[in-house]
């Protein structure tokens, strides 16, 4: 299926915008996604040091307890129940705990002892003797302890392979159960009293401030949090209260301090500050080349476009002015043939001869003088020789001139001043070809009544001269196109009237090369209004000119008379 071709160029064009849409929308992505990775990776950095924080904690815990591998279980009660040999490693373990700040006492029962009930009795380590002594009542901590380990034993003891098993009751005690496991028989506890504030104030809170420095540097903030009594034990930055909704996750410690967990919220580190701001760097860079890869595919577009009307205008132009240069070519041809032969030789019939080919000669030569006109603006070969003028004079002038167009085609003309008019400095060639395409164009295109309105207005910087008719008007769309080359609004009226499009480019390009400007106002079937503004300077603003031979600030007898308006239709 062949596409149209202006349907193909638009179809090009959504294709290298979809492109360069799909490509930013891809780094976009990309870039968030390794801004995302730093702050999820920074984030898992964290965690796993919350992780490895608290099996510190643990290893805190048990590393006194180390020589409990080394036991012989098999042969433990019967070297405790002997007074000349104990237990080598189980006394160095129980050495090494009450020699460590972190255990205040230490208590040994056998397996059959229950220390809740009445009569249970327990036993106290005493490390300067080595021995150990009996208790009249039992720490409420140790039974607990205790207690909850046995209940966990009978349960686990007929599967459990290992000689030792340690059980924490939250941050108060901790128990080690020892245990034959060939012979599956629990042989006794071994309680040791946590030292909760050596815990917390000597180990945890300091650890915790050094691992997890404060918000600003390490991006995340701590709490130390009992939950069970919603309480917030230690924190890295006090300057940031606790708050349920801001926790980002929540570490336990792993089979202790059960009443205890970590909490933390991350917060933004130096490096997701950095990562952010590289971020926001990128896509501004990359929001700067997409819009001008953009506006460079746009401008190109529409460049080609232009181009392409241009040509088309070119072409039309071409066609259009071959055919009007042949039309008097033509007629003079014919004329100056009919002459050449003789065969005319009443008098009044070689006057309209004449006046024929003098007409045509005339309306070539028009055509000539705006190709080259259009030529010297396209080569920036237009010289001018500006002087001050007087518009109204050379308005006045021109109307004379054309007094006998003016006259056969109907016109009526009516022009208007507001005086003190000064005088622009302006090349009058040029303001002469000016005000003649307008006033030419607004014959041509105006309706059946004719009618041209001319005002000149002193605004104070600017004279304005207006060119006004009550002809058919230009479409809203077509008035910013009006004063480009070949340019000619579509329309029943212009397709049956004979121009070229240069008109108007010719009058925009003269009045900017004398420091002008030209605006239409214009609604269709009500006429247009074109505007030509010549700027005034401090020189010419309060010169005057003479009007018929008089000025028109000179002093009458009497009085000043004072001119508010002056109206001189064309003479015809």
């Amino acid at each position: 299926m062949k596409f149209p071709k202006f349907s193909f160029r638009w179809f090009l064009l959504g294709v290298g915008l979809i492109a360069i849409i799909g490509l930013t929308g891809m780094n976009v992505y990309s870039l968030y996604a390794l801004h995302e990775s730093t702050v999820v990776s920074k984030q898992e950095n964290q965690k796993n040091k919350l992780i490895d924080f608290t099996n510190e904690v643990r290893h805190r815990f048990t590393s006194p307890l180390n020589d409990r591998f080394r036991l012989n279980t098999s042969r433990f009660e019967e070297q405790m129940q002997s007074d000349d040999e104990k237990p080598e490693a189980f006394l160095s373990m129980l050495n090494n705990a009450s020699e460590d700040s972190l255990f205040s006492e230490v208590y040994f029962t056998d397996a059959e002892c229950r220390p809740c009930e009445d009569g249970g009795e327990i036993r106290k380590y005493n490390p300067q003797t080595e021995s150990f002594e009996w208790v009249d009542q039992t720490p409420e901590e140790v039974s607990d302890g205790i207690t909850m380990a046995r209940t966990n034993m009978s349960v686990l003891i007929g599967d459990y392979r290992w000689q030792t098993r340690i059980f924490f009751d939250t941050h108060r005690s901790l128990t080690i159960a020892i245990i034959n496991s060939r012979e599956e028989e629990l042989l006794g506890f071994v309680n040791l009293l946590i030292d909760s504030d050596y815990l917390l104030e000597s180990y945890l809170t300091p650890k915790i401030s050094e691992l997890f420095r404060p918000a600003e540097e390490s991006g995340i903030v701590v709490w130390l949090h009992d939950w069970t009594q919603d309480e917030v034990l230690a924190s890295t930055d006090e300057s940031v209260p606790y708050d349920f909704q801001l926790v980002s996750t929540t570490q336990n410690f792993p089979d202790l301090l059960n009443n205890w967990n970590l909490k933390a919220s991350f917060t933004e580190s130096p490096t997701i500050s950095a990562s952010r701001a590289t971020l926001i760097r990128n896509l501004s860079v990359l929001g700067a080349t997409v819009v001008f890869l953009i506006g460079a595919l746009v401008f190109m577009f529409i460049t080609a476009q232009k181009e392409r009307n241009l040509a088309r205008r070119q072409a039309g132009f071409l066609a259009n002015v071959t055919h009007e240069l042949k039309t008097p070519l033509a007629v003079m041809q014919a004329a100056g043939e009919n002459l050449a032969d003789g065969r005319v030789n009443d008098e009044s019939r070689i006057t309209s001869y004449g006046r024929h080919i003098h007409n045509e000669a005339m309306r070539l030569r028009g055509m000539i003088e705006k190709l080259l006109d259009v030529a010297k603006a396209d080569a920036g070969q237009m010289v001018l020789k500006p002087e001050y003028a007087n518009l109204v004079d050379e308005i006045n002038t021109y109307l004379q001139n054309k007094r006998s167009m003016i006259r056969s085609e109907g016109v009526k003309v009516d022009f208007q001043y507001d005086e003190p008019i000064p005088k622009v400095y302006i090349d009058r060639s040029s303001f002469d070809t000016i005000f003649g395409n307008l006033v030419e164009n607004a014959i041509k295109y105006s309706g059946d009544e004719k009618y041209i309105g001319i005002r000149l207005r002193n605004t104070g910087k600017h004279l304005n001269v207006d060119v006004i008719d009550n002809g058919r008007g230009i479409p809203p769309g077509d008035q910013k196109y009006i004063f480009d080359k070949f340019y000619r609004v579509e329309s029943s009226l212009t397709a049956n009237t004979k121009g070229h499009g240069l008109g108007l480019s010719i009058v925009k390009d003269l009045t900017e090369l004398n420091g002008g400007s030209v605006s239409v106002t214009s609604e269709e079937n009500k006429g247009s209004t074109f505007t030509i503004t010549f700027p005034l300077d401090s020189t010419n603003t309060n010169q005057t000119h003479k009007l018929n031979g008089e000025s028109i600030n000179q002093a009458e007898s009497g009085d000043q008379r004072k001119r508010q308006k002056s109206s001189k239709p064309a003479e015809t």
